[in-house]
């Protein structure tokens, strides 16, 4: 696999890995009025306390924190991958 295509399948595999881990809870112990969703960092909130407004929210430095780790773990399993296949 050249570097390309590893590139380009590391980061599609991080955004679909970030994505289904927003199903994923991840709400702190003590916290209360709002439930976390996405692993490692939560980047989207549910608000319970007032959810007449506006119940769900995008945290996009947690969103593209994500996506950065899980392209990382990707990217390095996709270059183990290569290196034991050989």
């Amino acid at each position: 696999m050249n570097s390309l295509t590893r590139l380009l399948v590391s980061l599609l595999g991080g955004e679909v890995l970030t994505l289904l881990t927003g199903l994923a809870p991840n709400t702190p112990a003590m916290l209360v009025g709002a439930e976390h969703y996405g692993y490692p960092l939560p980047w989207l909130i549910r608000m319970i306390v007032a959810p007449w407004y506006n119940p769900w929210r995008i945290d996009l430095l947690g969103l593209f924190a994500d996506v950065i780790v899980w392209f990382v773990i990707i990217f390095i399993v996709l270059l183990v991958w290569d290196k034991v296949k050989k």
